[in-house]
């Protein structure tokens, strides 16, 4: 009976080990543009449009990649404001942004903080002024790690545990995958129940206010699960 190792060795050399997923970068933090502090270090959102996260994701296509530009109310865990794009080009991340921003209902957004990484789509000019011109503060991770911006990794996750590894193949179009992520979104706010949401949707949070009650206890370990 081989060892692991040696196992793997044998299925390698012979062709049976399954490829790894493609990966790509969606961050380019190595530019002239200012970053912004972190503003949100402990701070619990209590009521809508108060913290907003962004983040950029790539989805497979036979022909390569395309980007998923997202803003989601960290509050409500609704997705606010969505592009599914060719490129990760700052026109499509504020094409997002615009959507969260004609929802929100109001031009002046004074008190709530956009929160992102320091990629130069959310660095760059154009972005921070639409920003200030509607009274956003601006929030930035301070390091490149999933939990500097967890809620909109989590809403990344999802998308893609839920809505895309379950297919069988890759879409064909960026057109299939749009039409296929346009339903995914609108199912995710308005009939996908959270635990974090005391089992209740994005949508029906979104026109609430207060603390919302967590379906599940921090687990308490025996000394003797410690040790294991």
């Amino acid at each position: 009976m081989p060892g692991r190792d040696s196992f793997l060795h044998m299925l390698r050399r012979h062709g049976l080990m399954q490829k790894p997923r493609r990966s790509r970068s969606t961050t380019n933090s190595n530019h002239r543009f200012h970053k912004w502090k972190n503003l949100i270090k402990g701070f619990i959102p209590t009521h809508p449009n108060e913290l907003w996260v962004s983040d950029i994701t790539y989805i497979d296509l036979d022909s390569g990649f395309c980007y998923l530009h997202l803003v989601t109310d960290a509050y409500s865990k609704k997705i606010v404001g969505w592009c599914l794009a060719e490129s990760l080009a700052t026109v499509y991340t504020l094409k997002a942004l615009r959507m969260a921003i004609s929802q929100a209902g109001s031009s002046d957004l004074s008190g709530l903080i956009h929160h992102s990484d320091r990629g130069v789509q959310y660095c760059c000019d154009l972005y921070v002024e639409e920003l200030q011109k509607h009274n956003i503060l601006i929030s930035m991770t301070e390091d490149y790690k999933p939990t500097d911006n967890a809620i909109a990794e989590r809403v990344n996750g999802i998308i893609k545990n839920e809505s895309i590894y379950q297919r069988k193949k890759r879409f064909a179009t960026i057109k299939e995958a749009r039409e296929h992520i346009g339903r995914f979104i609108d199912f995710y706010n308005n009939r996908r129940p959270h635990m974090s949401l005391g089992y209740q949707t994005p949508e029906a949070v979104h026109r609430q206010s207060g603390e919302q009650k967590r379906m599940w206890k921090t687990k308490i370990y025996t000394k003797n699960e410690v040790r294991l």
